[in-house]
Formats: structure tokens, C-alpha cells, sequence
């Protein structure tokens, strides 16, 4: 991986596996990919170092942890949102003017069509063979962003709701109600599990 890494001549990208690294463990495919989408989207979107993002990735592997590095992107602070698709793929966006009801995003996805160029990259996408991330990150630096591609998206800017709190009826923690429910989650699951193991046992 040495060798890959001191064919990379853009000092900002060394700088960002510099960064991503240490977080995610080691220098992935994965999370390869998701430097290279996050550097796509800010030279789509015009957003500078620092700057509020908003992401959807389609995957919860490797992907992800780019973003939280590098656009301060968390589920904690809302940044990030994963619904996963199973896909190479993140819709990013910029934060909305105060009063917005729609922003502009960009979802860009690693595409089978030009990966196909690159049989390595292809190979491991695909799950054709297993090809070490050494072969696969020297083939990613070569293709750039010519392996990927994106659209510009038109997304809703949802309110933040307001947060109600209440004590479960069964355990007594506190928990966020999410309507009119009197108990939390976790007991009201256990109580629906409970009714069909003996709805289960009736003849």
C-alpha cells in the first residue's frame, strides 16, 4: 500500500487518507471511494473546508466514514443519514438558506457501466474475485471520476420536530415519544414478542 500511496501526486488527497486513515483503521476500497465521491460533490456543490454538509449514503461499509471525517458528517449531529441500499452511492448536499423548502444535492454512485474498464476494480465491485485494496486503489487513482457518475437532486428541507419526552408505563426510563404511545420501544417490542410466541403455542 506504501507504493500506492507515493504514486498519489495531489498533496490534498495524501492529506485527506492522511486524515480518513486513522479513523477508519486502514486505507480501503470503500473508503477510497468515499474520498473520491466527497471530492466530487465539492467540486459539483462549491462547498469549502468546514462547511455544514448534509449526506445519504446507500451503504453502512467503509463508505461512510469519509464523510464523517472529512464533512464533519455524523448521525449524532444529523450530518448523516444511512439507508442501506447496498449500493456505492451518497446524495450530498449543502446546508439550506434559513426559510428554504427544497436545496440542491448531488447523488453520485461508483457505475458498473465504466468500472467495466477497469477489470480490478470491476472484479472487487462486483464480487467477481477478491482483488487486494492495493490493486483496487492504484486502478481508482488512475480512473479519477471517471468511473462515477451523478445528477443533481431536488430535496425537501424536513422541519425539525419538536422533541416530546415521556416515562414508559412498563420500565419507567424516559424516552422520545414518536406519537401517542405510552410505552418505549424496546418494551413494547418485548410485550408484541411475548403475544406471538403464545399466540404461537395456541391450537
Amino acid at each position: 500500500m506504501e507504493e500506492v500511496i507515493r504514486s498519489i501526486t495531489d498533496p490534498e488527497i495524501l492529506s485527506q487518507i492522511e486524515r480518513v486513515v486513522p479513523f477508519h483503521g486502514y486505507l480501503s476500497t470503500g473508503v477510497f471511494v468515499g474520498i473520491q465521491i466527497y471530492d466530487i460533490a465539492r467540486r459539483a456543490l462549491g462547498f469549502s473546508e468546514g462547511e455544514r454538509l448534509f449526506v445519504t449514503c446507500e451503504t453502512s461499509s467503509c463508505l461512510p466514514n469519509a464523510f464523517q471525517v472529512l464533512g464533519g458528517c455524523t448521525i449524532g449531529n444529523k450530518g448523516l443519514r444511512i439507508e442501506n441500499l447496498g449500493k456505492m452511492a451518497a446524495t450530498i448536499s449543502r446546508r439550506a438558506p434559513r426559510g428554504a423548502e427544497r436545496v440542491n444535492g448531488k447523488r453520485i454512485v461508483l457505475d458498473p457501466a465504466k468500472t467495466a474498464s477497469y477489470p480490478r476494480v470491476h472484479s472487487w465491485y462486483m464480487k467477481i474475485d477478491k482483488v487486494p485494496h492495493e490493486e483496487t486503489i492504484s486502478d481508482l487513482i488512475r480512473a479519477e471520476d471517471g468511473i462515477y457518475t451523478w445528477r443533481m437532486v431536488d430535496l425537501e428541507v424536513l422541519e425539525k420536530p419538536e422533541t416530546r419526552i415521556a416515562v414508559c408505563n412498563s420500565c419507567g426510563e424516559s424516552f422520545v415519544l414518536q406519537g401517542d404511545e405510552r410505552s418505549c420501544k424496546s418494551c413494547a417490542q418485548r410485550s408484541k414478542s411475548k403475544i406471538e410466541i403464545g399466540s404461537a403455542g395456541i391450537r
